[in-house]
């Protein structure tokens, strides 16, 4: 018999610790490799974590509600292999290409783009997980007023949901007194909601972590970017005569579904190509413009709520391997298998809002994003057509898109012309196109 130390995974890039949402297994139960043994939730996705061994859980070291870190072990695991405890997982090393920089510029490189903030002042008696401190210094929270919540967590700890509960009411709390300079008000820092009423029979449903995270994401991007909305009709008949005609042999070639969404994200990332400053992110009072173009997907879940798993460098796929990662991604979404990396890394999002039956939207940029494209559902109407013996109406199949973008870095011309590239592309849809 050997014990074996179940870690808390990496979970991609920035993310450096996770909250234990249930275990699926309890002391005493045996379990096999591969097996789910625990939910967990970061900012970004809730996930699942597999067991690398089979035996049994003899003990769990990370409740429900608890904050681990990643290379911690969580859970004890007495396997019939007389293999050694896993080594505690250390920092990542930096690479050779990174260290080699001089020290004031790999500092500067390593830095992350964020909002700039006042920084609060917080003493060591207070202990606070990097995601609530970077919740602390993104709303100006003083330490008087994080000494006046009172922390759910394991020996009182403020969890996150117990900061984002004390923004959403701060307004309504009296203020508190110390002897620091007076805060300056930051954009979530709005003014108090007017106190709702209840009557008998109304229901109270409290939000869950995801939904609140959703909230706050929305709330803070519409105080962060002023945006504007441009919209366009396109005809989109060639488009669906493709796809008829090549669905059910991309299908049985390729065992996946062959849906609108590739051919949309083709277009759109044709489109960037031509106008790169789509693809840019704003830190302060520089722009940031990407090298990559990875494609967010907007996916609601079967609670109701939504996710935007990414395709990573979506210019270098073919529409058959776009197809197969907007599967694969729509899949996992919905039935929680996706990672944190998986939700990371966007420049640029679509969200089909036809397939809800709308015929348009007005969608909010995801931060650090510039701009944002809906597409809405393919309708069959009746449209003039210029042919050479003058104007006929005929019955085409077309589709509002709404762009909405920043208006700090893009302007209507911008915004604008880039919408109208992604209707000509997709108006203009070669029908020899291969997939």
């Amino acid at each position: 018999m050997a014990e074996y130390k179940l870690l808390l995974p990496s979970m991609g890039e920035g993310v450096m610790e996770a909250t234990i949402i249930g275990w699926l297994y309890k002391e005493g139960d045996n379990i096999e490799e591969d097996d789910s043994v625990v939910e967990i939730a970061t900012d970004k996705v809730d996930s699942e974590v597999p067991s690398p061994v089979s035996g049994k859980i003899v003990k769990i070291l990370k409740q429900q509600d608890e904050i681990a870190k990643v290379g911690e072990a969580i859970a004890i695991i007495e396997t019939e292999s007389e293999a050694t405890n896993t080594p505690e997982v250390s920092a990542p090393a930096v690479s050779e290409e990174v260290s080699s920089i001089a020290p004031e510029v790999e500092k500067e490189l390593l830095q992350p783009i964020e909002e700039h903030h006042p920084q609060v002042e917080i003493s060591g008696d207070l202990y606070l997980s990097p995601l609530v401190k970077s919740i602390v210094q993104q709303e100006n929270i003083s330490e008087a007023e994080l000494k006046s919540i009172k922390g759910s967590g394991l020996e009182g700890r403020i969890t996150k949901e117990d900061i984002l509960s004390f923004v959403a009411n701060r307004g309504k709390q009296a203020p508190v007194q110390e002897n620091a300079k007076p805060i300056v008000a930051t954009p979530s820092a709005s003014a108090p909601a007017s106190t709702i009423t209840t009557t008998q029979g109304d229901e109270i449903i409290p939000m869950d972590r995801m939904r609140k995270i959703i909230a706050e994401n929305m709330v803070k991007s519409k105080h962060i970017a002023p945006h504007v909305t441009s919209f366009i009709e396109t005809d989109v008949t060639n488009v669906v005569k493709w796809r008829t005609r090549q669905k059910a042999i991309f299908e049985k070639r390729e065992g996946e579904k062959l849906t609108f969404m590739p051919i949309f994200v083709k277009a759109v990332v044709k489109a960037i190509q031509d106008f790169p400053m789509i693809n840019v992110s704003v830190d302060g009072d520089k722009i940031i413009k990407k090298k990559n173009i990875n494609i967010g997907m907007a996916t609601a879940l079967p609670d109701g709520n939504l996710i935007v798993p990414v395709i990573k460098n979506a210019d270098q796929l073919s529409l058959s391997g776009l197809a197969k990662a907007i599967n694969d991604l729509a899949y996992r979404a919905r039935n929680k298998k996706l990672k944190p990396e998986d939700t990371q890394g966007a420049t640029y999002t679509i969200s089909n809002v036809g397939s809800f039956g709308n015929l348009m939207g007005t969608p909010i940029i995801p931060q650090p994003q510039v701009a944002i494209l809906a597409v809405g559902a393919i309708v069959k109407k009746p449209a003039v057509l210029e042919t050479k013996d003058g104007d006929v109406i005929a019955i085409r199949n077309l589709m509002f898109m709404s762009h909405s973008y920043d208006h700090r870095v893009v302007d209507g011309s911008l915004g604008g012309l880039f919408l109208k590239r992604v209707h000509d592309y997709l108006e203009n849809w070669d029908l020899d196109t291969e997939v």
